[in-house]
């Protein structure tokens, strides 16, 4: 997987996971195995992420800054046991509509589906399809700390640092 292509997944992923209101299940503080596969992608990516709550809280106010700025529809409902988003959100020149699908216990585990449509194409891409799949998997490793993010073969980030580096939107 590119890595353009996964950052943006993993924005995607966050914006859409983190997004929730007050009332949106949040998940268990710890570890969570998280496992994502594109439909343009062959296989799937792993990662880890060591979250609390104030990551989870970090994360979706820096989201909805941005948001606010470049989407215009960014919605999160629930329908019965699922959670629904839809946003539409300008990107790169692009427009995305974005539709996701989230059920599960969101303390132990979730999977979300994912499909997206670009217009003009992005990178040649006219829609995907991503599934989200993730677990907790018990307490953070030794040193790390809550926003860690890690994935096989590249560098460990931080999403906590990553949201808080972000330009804020006028």
């Amino acid at each position: 997987m590119k890595l353009s292509t996964l950052f943006a997944t993993l924005l995607v992923t966050a914006s859409t996971t983190f997004a929730a209101g007050s009332d949106m299940p949040k998940r268990k503080s710890g570890l969570w195995e998280i496992t994502v596969s594109n439909s343009g992608t062959k296989g799937s990516q792993a990662m880890q992420q060591c979250i609390d709550e104030k990551t989870d809280d970090l994360t979706k106010n820096n989201m909805a800054g941005t948001e606010k700025q470049s989407c215009s529809k960014n919605e999160m409902r629930r329908e019965g046991n699922k959670i629904v988003t839809e946003s539409v959100c300008k990107m790169s020149g692009t427009t995305t509509t974005t539709k996701g699908v989230f059920t599960g216990q969101f303390d132990s585990n979730y999977k979300g589906d994912i499909k997206s449509t670009y217009n003009p194409p992005l990178h040649g891409i006219k829609e995907s399809a991503t599934t989200v799949d993730a677990k907790w998997v018990g307490a953070c490793k030794p040193g790390q700390k809550p926003g860690d993010i890690s994935m096989p073969g590249m560098p460990n980030i931080n999403m906590n640092d990553m949201m808080k580096n972000m330009p804020k939107q006028p």
